[in-house]
């Protein structure tokens, strides 16, 4: 199996310097580029499994970019910013972003993130017994914890790390209704981190991944003052 490769976008020396020497400590390969426009470049030259990329660059908006890449690629995005308002967290994952994390961070905590959506889109070698153990069917999911994944009638959905933990939280007990601080303590780490209208906004893109497959119903229903819940059934 090739080595899984990313591409750096951060135009602060000291970060990029930080972030190439983790993913060299972990044999992940790396290129990094400072500007837009070079960004731009190489994804047309080459192929990367996930994409850091920093909102504030000197060409232009990451957020913006992230647009761009997502009308023809499906490559994951993890933002790198200095940015901590609730507002520009939750436009990121909104416009496709898959996670983020805020600066100053430690190196432990991006390489975390970042392997777990290596895992999630299959790029680290996993042995099949234990893939085979860690799988579940609900109705017409199947979660595969090994691998990070969730799939609908055999398709697998395009989920985010927390997306795919909030989904998988509902799918571990259907019809159950979760507050949204349950659903922040069952898919962050650190629940302190982030915002209450962060799990609203995951909740809404999960809605439109299931569309294609239950068109006529909503799967996942909103509790007014409450929560969410997703149906029990599920078939």
């Amino acid at each position: 199996m090739s080595k899984a490769k990313v591409l750096v976008v951060d135009d602060e020396p000291s970060i990029v310097d930080n972030i190439v020497y983790a993913l060299g400590m972990e044999g992940i390969d790396h290129a990094s580029v400072h500007t837009l426009a070079d960004a731009r470049l190489r994804l047309s030259e080459d192929s990367f499994d996930v994409l850091i990329l920093d909102v504030s660059l000197p060409d232009g908006s990451g957020f913006d970019f992230c647009k761009e890449v997502r009308k023809t690629s499906d490559i994951p995005i993890l933002f790198v910013t200095a940015r901590s308002d609730e507002i520009d967290r939750v436009v990121g994952l909104e416009i496709g972003g898959d996670d983020y994390v805020v600066k100053p961070f430690s190196p432990r905590e991006l390489m975390a993130r970042v392997k777990v959506i290596l895992r999630r889109n299959n790029r680290q070698p996993v042995q099949d017994q234990a893939a085979k153990e860690g799988e579940k069917e609900v109705g017409a999911f199947a979660m595969d914890e090994w691998r990070k994944r969730i799939s609908c009638r055999g398709s697998s959905l395009n989920l985010s790390l927390y997306e795919y933990r909030i989904l998988k939280t509902f799918l571990e007990s259907p019809g159950r209704v979760f507050t949204r601080d349950q659903l922040m303590n069952a898919a962050w780490d650190d629940p302190t981190s982030s915002v209450d209208r962060a799990v609203d906004t995951h909740v809404k893109n999960i809605r439109k991944k299931l569309t294609d497959f239950f068109p006529t119903r909503e799967v996942i229903t909103t509790h007014r003052g409450i929560g969410y819940s997703i149906s029990e059934d599920l078939s």
